[in-house]
């Protein structure tokens, strides 16, 4: 058995053992709490009270809740998207994009064109998942509609998600920037509490591989975990590979601990999945903490492997 192949099984015993200390238990596994959700909630940080579906077939926001332990879906809206229908792909085509997003902030609207409504939420489009598909644009938000014309068509936006006046209000006090999750959906799609918790395992044994390497400065396994077509930013693999060699060389790690971990399967691209947690690297000098987003592709006989990564 090689070393990979080795460690992997280590850690899959310690995962099935509830034994693995290192990635902080302030995480809901969603499938041990329910039995039918939405395939893309594997688990939550306890941090995350609500989670809004965008289920743009139906032209349906559907909001799901943490209530007595379990995620439960408390209610549904009627929304409109944009105007050619879902899948952006660049500026100006007038589609909303497919994938997870988060709300930026919240801004005063009014200031703001009375088509905004009485409040609206910017979403981080294009995000590195987007970008490493060159997809471009901007201008996304979670909006109001116009009180003067209210009555908005199911496909009626440039790309945004619009909600009645009274129902975004009804959300607004529960969405929270950069924590609450936006999963927006050809269309909703449901998965057992079996299928959820399996590939749950699966995920957190790839992610606690990344942090274990990245802790004991075993850069071989780290960036075996690095797809051949992984970018950030403006670096290939290569680059990438070249960047983190430097890094590992110049800084000594006593510890990596990943908190307020967030582990979603995308709505749209098969065996693609996210990661989102707050990093604390533990070093001579005091923790250095990071909010950091890792895109991962799962693939034939289960080996995951990063394709993007980000911050925030």
């Amino acid at each position: 058995m090689t070393g990979i192949r080795l460690f992997s099984f280590v850690l899959l015993c310690l995962v099935m053992t509830g034994k693995q200390e290192t990635i902080a238990a302030d995480s809901t596994p969603i499938a041990a709490t329910a039995t039918r959700l939405p395939a893309y909630l594997l688990e939550m940080p306890d941090s995350v009270t609500d989670i809004l579906i965008a289920n743009t077939k139906t032209a349906t926001m559907h909001r799901f809740v943490r209530s007595g332990g379990r995620i439960i879906e408390q209610d549904q809206r009627y929304m409109s998207i944009g105007l050619n229908g879902a899948g952006k792909q660049r500026a100006w085509d007038r589609k909303t994009p497919l994938g997870v997003y988060f709300i930026t902030e919240r801004l005063d609207t009014s200031m703001l064109d009375d088509k905004y409504g009485v409040a609206a939420f910017p979403l981080d489009y294009p995000n590195a998942w987007d970008r490493h598909n060159q997809r471009t644009g901007y201008g996304i938000w979670l909006h109001g509609v116009d009180h003067k014309n209210p009555q908005r068509p199911a496909l009626d936006t440039d790309g945004c998600l619009a909600l009645p006046n009274d129902e975004i209000l009804r959300l607004a006090d529960e969405l929270e920037p950069l924590v609450t999750p936006i999963i927006v959906a050809r269309e909703l799609t449901w998965a057992t509490a079996d299928e959820l918790e399996k590939m749950r395992l699966e995920f957190r044994l790839a992610l606690d591989m990344w942090r274990q390497s990245l802790a004991e400065g075993d850069l071989l396994t780290y960036l075996s975990l690095y797809a051949d077509e992984f970018r950030y930013r403006d670096m290939d693999r290569d680059d990438w590979s070249s960047y983190r060699l430097s890094v590992f060389e110049a800084r000594q790690l006593e510890d990596v601990t990943l908190n307020d971990v967030m582990l979603l399967a995308d709505p749209e691209a098969a065996d693609l999945f996210l990661s989102r947690f707050t990093q604390i690297l533990v070093t001579d000098s005091g923790p250095v903490r990071t909010t950091k987003r890792l895109y991962w592709r799962r693939s034939a006989g289960n080996t995951w492997r990063i394709v993007a990564e980000d911050a925030g």
